[in-house]
């Protein structure tokens, strides 16, 4: 599966995030998600919100996902960007 897709079907299921997934074997993927959905929300339910997005995939298809999931304010905390 290419990266593409799933960051497709991952933006799909928020309003605004930013999708970045990337894999250098296409069987192990890391994606960073960054959400407003995602304020006051802890690790396990964020995890959680992107597992839906890409729904019969996990498991099958799609094997090994580790997830980054941060709001805008954590990103930018996160990244050392101001404002």
């Amino acid at each position: 599966m290419e990266p593409s897709e799933i960051r497709q079907l991952i933006e799909a299921g928020f309003d605004a995030a930013v999708v970045k997934v990337e894999s250098d074997d296409n069987t192990h993927y890391g994606a960073l998600v960054i959400a407003t959905e995602f304020a006051g929300k802890r690790p396990l339910a964020r995890h959680q919100m992107v597992y839906k997005c890409l729904g019969t995939l996990v498991g099958n298809e799609l094997h090994a996902l580790s997830i980054t999931a941060l709001t805008p304010e954590e990103w930018r905390e996160q990244s050392g960007e101001s404002g």
